[in-house]
């Protein structure tokens, strides 16, 4: 008895002490954690319904029937019980424009524009046709700092370079990503274009004359608060650029032989969006300049030895069957000749001893 009451009062002192109380030895004895298994869960009858409630029976569609076999009646009621809303009979898509698709009031470059000085007559009709079309661009200047206050016309041809240069070096370097930043959507294709598998080298060397603006336009697209202005501003530059091919063939330019480059590029930006920013647009390419010679275009030689050293022994032969045929046709020149003759001597000798 004594030592059943010790126990007893040992299981009770162990169930009031903490386990970080006791010492490593006795720790690993004694049992601190709690373990219920399955059949230890008091199962009370009271709470029957709601776990009853717990399974909601389902009616599950028949993926075998086809909605279109249905009448429109039936079709109806199940979208009703489902709580679908009927289809629309168009189809609305939200879309977003964010670029042009192309150049409003392209800008006709004079002829003989970077070879004729403002002395000569042309050049002075140049200035001239110049100023005359001034007027739309300064109209055009006005509600493009109406959205954007900080527009200059002094400041913009130099920013629209730095755009020039970056757009140019990231095409040649093929970076994707970076060049979409620089470009609008619709000149990333134009400028990515039958660039693959080939080797672009580009340098910009300096600027042979100050860019400047020589044309603005504003224009809006769908609704008149949605407006887009395009830019258009000269360059004349010294640029190096030479193009590869696969296999590492010279195919335009040079890397040596610098080219005095006249450009009129078109920068675009959509100034009703806030976030909007000036991007290369197009190139002008006036009618008059002469087109460009294409690029020579290099194909891969195939040597066919095998399938001549094939056919040698088909044309000999073809040669031995071509002779033996001519063979023949003499036998058979020589046979009717001699037909012939024997028919003339036979037609001739009743007449002579008739005479």
């Amino acid at each position: 008895m004594e030592l059943l009451s010790s126990t007893r009062n040992c299981i009770k002192f162990l169930q009031f002490v903490q386990p970080g109380m006791l010492t490593p030895g006795v720790q690993s004895l004694v049992q601190s954690q709690q373990v219920r298994h399955r059949q230890t869960k008091h199962w009370n009858p009271k709470f029957k319904r709601l776990r009853k409630l717990k399974f909601v029976k389902m009616d599950l569609p028949d993926f075998q029937e086809k909605a279109s076999e249905l009448p429109q009646e039936e079709l109806k009621k199940r979208m009703k019980e489902r709580g679908f809303l009927p289809p629309r009979p168009w189809l609305e898509r939200p879309f977003h424009i964010s670029c042009t698709g192309g150049i409003f009031e392209a800008y006709v470059p004079p002829e003989g524009d970077g070879k004729k000085s403002f002395i000569s007559t042309a050049g002075a009709k140049q200035k001239f046709e110049f100023l005359e079309k001034k007027s739309k661009s300064m109209l055009a200047v006005r509600k493009i700092r109406t959205y954007e206050e900080d527009f200059d016309t002094d400041n913009f041809p130099t920013i629209a370079q730095d755009i020039y240069i970056a757009a140019h070096k990231y095409m040649a370097d093929k970076d994707k990503h970076n060049l979409r930043e620089f470009v609008t959507e619709r000149c990333y294709p134009e400028m990515m274009h039958n660039v693959k598998d080939k080797t672009i080298r580009w340098t910009f060397l300096k600027s042979l004359e100050p860019p400047r603006m020589v044309h603005a336009r504003v224009t809006d697209v769908i609704s008149k608060e949605n407006l887009f202005a395009q830019v258009t501003v000269r360059f004349h530059t010294q640029q190096m650029l030479a193009i590869y091919d696969r296999f590492g063939r010279l195919m335009h330019g040079s890397e040596i032989l610098t080219k005095d480059v006249l450009e009129y590029v078109v920068f675009e930006k959509h100034i009703s969006n806030e976030y909007g920013r000036w991007r290369l647009h197009d190139k002008i390419i006036p009618d008059w300049l002469p087109p460009k010679q294409p690029a020579p275009i290099t194909y891969q030689l195939i040597e066919d030895t095998v399938e001549e050293v094939a056919a040698e022994p088909k044309k000999l032969e073809e040669g031995q069957k071509k002779l033996e045929g001519g063979e023949n046709e003499q036998v058979q020149v020589a046979a009717t000749a001699a037909a012939a003759a024997s028919s003339t001597e036979s037609t001739t000798k009743p007449n002579a001893t008739a005479i």
